[in-house]
């Protein structure tokens, strides 16, 4: 009987190791436009995000957004935007992503209080919709699907 690795490996799955923080967010490894940084993997958020601090980092090229960006807490927050931009997540790679610009200052202050690391943004659900992510909570794994050649 074949195990979940080795049926997503034969389905075209690259496999990421997930990294649990104090938090108890999952940390992953990335690179935007060749430059790596860490970065929360949220199910939750819609879009791939970087700090507004990272935009040079990165080398984004941004654009106004009238896009507000919200989550947990009662505010809204202003958002620039970056598209074109290539994200490789292991063997996992995308182009010509758009990533959202925020100010991630609060979730920053809030993990150092917790004694973890800061991080560069965080990887959304428009990446995992694209990866046809599955995540083993238990095993700490983060599967995508890379396009077939020829597709």
């Amino acid at each position: 009987m074949q195990d979940l690795k080795e049926f997503l490996f034969d389905q075209g799955y690259v496999r990421i190791k997930l990294k649990k923080t104090v938090t108890n967010h999952f940390e992953i490894k990335a690179k935007i436009n060749g430059i790596k940084g860490n970065f929360i993997l949220d199910t939750g958020a819609s879009k791939s995000c970087v700090g507004m601090d990272d935009i040079s980092y990165f080398d984004l090229a941004t654009e106004a957004s009238e896009h507000k960006a919200s989550g947990a807490g009662p505010s809204e927050i202003d958002t620039l935007i970056s598209n074109k931009n290539k994200i490789v997540v292991g063997k996992f790679k995308l182009k010509k992503i758009s990533l959202i610009l925020i100010d991630l200052s609060h979730i920053n202050k809030a993990l150092e209080k917790q004694e973890a690391s800061p991080v560069k943004g965080i990887l959304g659900a428009d990446i995992l919709l694209k990866g046809k992510a599955i995540i083993d909570y238990n095993k700490k794994y983060l599967y995508l699907l890379n396009k077939k050649k020829g597709s």
